[in-house]
């Protein structure tokens, strides 16, 4: 047996182990929708966090499933996006959000920069240096891996219905996004989003910093939140997505696994 990837869990995040050269790192950024305790509720009524706003409906399950099967490492992180945005730069002005899809969040209106430089080490940059740190572990192996980043998207925005029932979203390397793009085109009366409903450029994102910008392949899988509400859709998209995986990896391509360094768009 190779080289194994140990479990881990933390204050701010945790990681679920697998085999370190499986090619595979799977991120979570927006797995739960808790806040620590001496946050509160951030001012928000607690039916807020059952929104899209908080995480990313389903995402966690998913991704679980989808390292269990691929035995592949995973890293989770373990707050709430209106905390703070782990899926976004240091510099981006919706890393501590205000206002998200009509609700203003009362305990960040006063979020000064010494306020959100402390949230950024106790809980952006923990995540973050989990994720170089896996990412690091099973390069050593002499396998690069692809880095497979698993979302939701809320079904209705600003009141118009999203068709894509998944999406994939990629920048400028389409590597890893074009298989799975094409795996789940190949599924009878699927409606696939590539770049929908937003484009998957983020200056600054966890996939820009950590296979964009590092030249390793990468992409965003999107599941729409009303397919991954309960156990029986999660398990159905956990199990489409390691059949992708699964066959893409199982064509030994060795370009997937190539460090190519490009200069990226904006």
């Amino acid at each position: 047996m190779g080289m194994r990837i140990e479990s881990q869990d933390a204050f701010a995040f945790h990681r679920i182990g697998g085999r370190a050269d499986a090619g595979v790192v799977i991120l979570c950024d927006h797995a739960r929708n808790v806040l620590p305790p001496e946050y509160g509720s951030l001012g928000l009524a607690a039916s807020e966090f059952q929104r899209h706003i908080a995480y990313d409906i389903g995402a966690e399950a998913i991704a679980t499933e989808v390292a269990r099967q691929l035995d592949v490492p995973a890293v989770f992180s373990h707050f709430s996006r209106l905390l703070i945005d782990i899926n976004r730069g240091l510099d981006d002005p919706t890393l501590v959000m205000r206002l998200s899809d009509g609700a203003i969040v009362p305990g960040n209106r006063e979020a000064d920069e010494r306020e959100v430089a402390a949230r950024v080490a106790r809980f952006w940059q923990p995540y973050h240096s989990a994720v170089a740190e896996t990412i690091s572990a099973c390069t050593q192996t002499g396998v690069t891996p692809v880095i497979l980043s698993l979302h939701s998207m809320t079904d209705c925005w600003k009141g118009v219905k999203r068709p894509w029932e998944t999406s994939i979203l990629w920048a400028d390397d389409d590597r890893l996004a074009r298989p799975l793009l094409d795996g789940f085109a190949a599924i009878p009366g699927l409606i696939v989003g590539d770049n929908e409903p937003y484009h998957g450029r983020l200056e600054g994102d966890t996939l820009w910093q950590h296979a964009h910008g590092s030249g390793l392949a990468g992409a965003i899988i999107e599941y729409r939140q009303d397919l991954v509400g309960d156990v029986r859709g999660q398990k159905l998209w956990a199990d489409r997505t390691v059949a992708l995986m699964r066959a893409i990896l199982q064509r030994r391509c060795p370009v997937l696994h190539q460090v190519r360094r490009q200069e990226l768009r904006v």
